[in-house]
């Protein structure tokens, strides 16, 4: 298969040099060493970077993130950053952007970045039901502090936007073989359909701010420090949305694992925050939501060098076939009874 035509514009990282990237610290009035070394991430660009103090005294070196160029305004990333400015006043364990001259959220060489405190760790032993369970509390506090206000500038995660919009691009664009166009649309269709049979089941819920991507990459666990234990990182794909979102990537295995997997989670986040359980009836919907989105996503970003790099089975037909038979699964798993609180 061949990929649809390459766009024009230059890759949206070509000109984020490390020379623009440590001028850029500089700019704001940071001192910095010279170190710099690229951290995990295809959205956007983060490095961690080495920083000098007064009399050239040893500082933590910093994490700093470079937005992807055009995908959020600066209206949704400030709210993003208020949100996440929340959590840390209400003393849930996320890291916030630091304010510098003001402002968390800088501009130079044609890039928005902002600057966050290096913090270390690992991802969370999710086999271990008290790490579950004070996960759980963490997860309580943090929808007790999104539940106060609302986004106004970022979006809501449901069908249309994660299911509908992702796979019309999909196969608008070229993107399968045609030999699978008819069969995926059929597919992708069937899903679309159950996965609104399962937001029927759930009824009205109230949305509310999310993490919104929180796996375990997202989690990290510390053992060191006052208050050892989890710590939100990277709240990039933040938005309104119903607050099983942030619970149901932390499941897995079989359904009787998740159930237990899902109470342990409860028991802690029931102390902070009450949980809606009609929400259970969105988990496999979610799941095959993301599936689409997740498509769609490199789709969209397959003009950036690192994404062919890093996904090169993407446009084979195998990749697409995959896609199919899950699809087909997820089908039958937003069938079956839903998970109980």
């Amino acid at each position: 298969m061949t990929s649809p035509s390459e766009p024009t514009a230059a890759p949206p990282f070509a000109g984020l040099t490390p020379d623009l990237i440590l001028n850029a610290i500089d700019s704001i009035g940071l001192l910095t060493s010279g170190q710099l070394m690229a951290l995990n991430s295809y959205e956007n660009r983060v490095f961690q970077v080495g920083l000098e103090g007064p009399g050239a005294a040893r500082v933590p070196p910093a994490v700093v993130k470079f937005y992807r160029p055009d995908r959020w305004t600066d209206a949704a990333i400030l709210e993003e950053h208020a949100f996440v400015a929340e959590l840390a006043q209400a003393e849930v364990p996320a890291v916030a952007p630091q304010v510098i001259g003001e402002r968390t959220l800088h501009g130079y060489g044609g890039f928005r970045f902002a600057v966050f405190e290096r913090r270390g760790g690992r991802a969370p032993e999710l086999s271990d039901r008290t790490v579950l369970e004070r996960i759980g509390r963490f997860l309580g506090r943090l929808h007790a502090v999104g539940s106060t206000a609302t986004y106004h500038h970022r979006p809501t995660l449901d069908v249309e936007t994660f299911g509908v919009e992702p796979s019309t691009f999909l196969i608008e664009a070229g993107w399968l073989p045609p030999e699978l166009v008819d069969v995926y649309r059929g597919v992708v269709r069937d899903a679309i359909v159950e996965a609104r049979a399962c937001f029927g089941r759930a009824g009205r819920f109230r949305p509310l701010r999310l993490h919104g991507d929180c796996h375990e990459g997202n989690l990290l666990w510390t053992d060191v420090g006052a208050q050892p234990g989890p710590h939100f990182v990277d709240f990039d794909d933040s938005r309104l949305g119903p607050a099983v979102q942030d619970l149901w990537m932390l499941l897995s295995g079989s359904h009787q694992e998740m159930q237990r997997q899902l109470s342990d989670l409860l028991a802690g986040y029931e102390d902070f925050a009450e949980f809606n359980p009609h929400e259970l009836h969105l988990v496999e919907a979610l799941r095959t939501l993301r599936l689409i989105h997740y498509s769609a996503w490199i789709a969209r970003r397959w003009h950036d060098p690192a994404f062919p790099a890093a996904f090169p089975w993407f446009d084979s037909p195998r990749y697409w076939e995959a896609r199919i038979l899950e699809l087909r699964e997820q089908i039958a798993a937003m069938q079956e009874p839903a998970l109980a609180a």
